[in-house]
């Protein structure tokens, strides 16, 4: 599997997998997490042009597409709980898969930590499958943070530097 940034001609391609995420997570048990057209068009081309936007590509497929963003998330700054530290991290947002491949999620997320062992996540209470890819992984339960819309989502975080997790 190889991982790399995403490409502005592959907007398309991406949005598609993000569309049938939505109507997978619908059809399993998670009709709120992401609505309201999240994440659009605008929002993918943001996290390309800020360098955010990874695909994950199996025989030359893009089987995969999230967010890796290194520094403070404005929405992790209130937890109702406590992160394991306040060193720098990064996060991952926005995981979406075609389905395709099983397991390609642990895939995304162990690559993540090997480019930042101190990372942070965040997944909707509705969303079981991201919460049993997150927890085999090692990482702790944290706390709630709260969405800018106000919605709230389990955070989570894991530090490989320093073996806690």
């Amino acid at each position: 599997m190889i991982f790399r940034k995403a490409r502005h001609e592959e907007l398309q391609e991406l949005m598609k997998i993000y569309n049938r995420a939505v109507s997978y997570m619908k059809e399993t048990g998670n009709p709120n997490q992401w609505n309201d057209g999240y994440p659009g068009e605008a929002q993918i081309i943001s996290d390309i042009d800020n360098g955010y936007c990874h695909v994950a590509l199996e025989d030359g497929n893009i089987e995969a597409v999230f967010a890796l963003i290194p520094g403070d998330d404005p929405t992790y700054a209130v937890i109702e709980g406590q992160w394991l530290n306040e060193e720098p991290y990064a996060v991952v947002h926005r995981l979406a898969a075609t389905g395709r491949i099983r397991g390609i999620g642990e895939k995304c997320l162990s690559w993540s930590l090997e480019k930042y062992p101190n990372l942070r996540v965040d997944t909707h209470a509705d969303n079981k499958i991201m919460q049993t890819i997150i927890k085999r992984l090692g990482f702790s339960e944290c706390g709630i943070i709260y969405t800018r819309n106000g919605s709230p989502r389990i955070a989570y975080q894991i530090n490989k530097e320093d073996g806690k997790k």
